[in-house]
């Protein structure tokens, strides 16, 4: 039952409800669904590049005990996913937060967290690379496990030389080393 949801003689009320949801106590069950909204709005915040309402769902977190590696792990998620190559040392950032929390803990990995947050949600953006990736998964469910060109094969047997494993492979080559199938396929864009 919500703090402070019934009156006096015990009936929950629309207006006894209404209060006990406007009241200053922290509710946040760790495993329901105020720890959803909250880590998705955290994350939202920071895509949208609004540190102080990234700051603010970082506080709640903290204040209500959240494991303070799992806000990590999310910003390690999101340094590659969201900011990208955009600004590359994210992920440099975000892993040292982790680390930082792994290491000390709370209180003081608060700070840690607090640093990591203000740097990812001024961070641009640049979800490319999540884009391709998903992109050349989805090729890989549709067209499995595709013939890998000759050209790019290691030629590590006599008959596999014979078979022209690695003819005319040159370091940096402009045909494309995927296969025929996706030869002209662009994932990165």
């Amino acid at each position: 039952m919500i703090e402070g949801a019934r009156d006096l003689y015990g009936e929950v009320t629309v207006e006894t409800l209404n209060k006990a949801l406007e009241s200053p106590h922290l509710r946040y069950d760790k495993k329901g669904e105020e720890h959803y909204d909250t880590i998705s709005a955290f994350i939202k915040s920071m895509r949208a590049s609004q540190p102080d309402a990234a700051m603010y769902y970082l506080a709640r977190m903290v204040e209500a005990g959240e494991d303070p590696l799992f806000i990590a792990r999310r910003m390690v998620v999101f340094a590659s996913e969201d900011v990208g190559l955009a600004q590359p040392t994210a992920l440099v950032v975000a892993n040292a937060v982790f680390r930082a929390c792994e290491t000390i803990g709370y209180p003081e990995c608060a700070i840690n967290l607090a640093h990591g947050v203000s740097y990812l949600a001024q961070a641009k953006k640049d979800r490319s690379a999540h884009d391709a990736l998903r992109a050349a998964q989805a090729d890989v469910h549709e067209f499995g496990n595709l013939p890998i060109p000759k050209k790019i094969r290691n030629p590590v047997t006599k008959l596999m030389k014979e078979l022209e494993y690695g003819k005319d492979y040159e370091k940096y080559d402009d045909e494309s080393y995927l296969p025929d199938k996706l030869k002209k396929k662009k994932y990165l864009k």
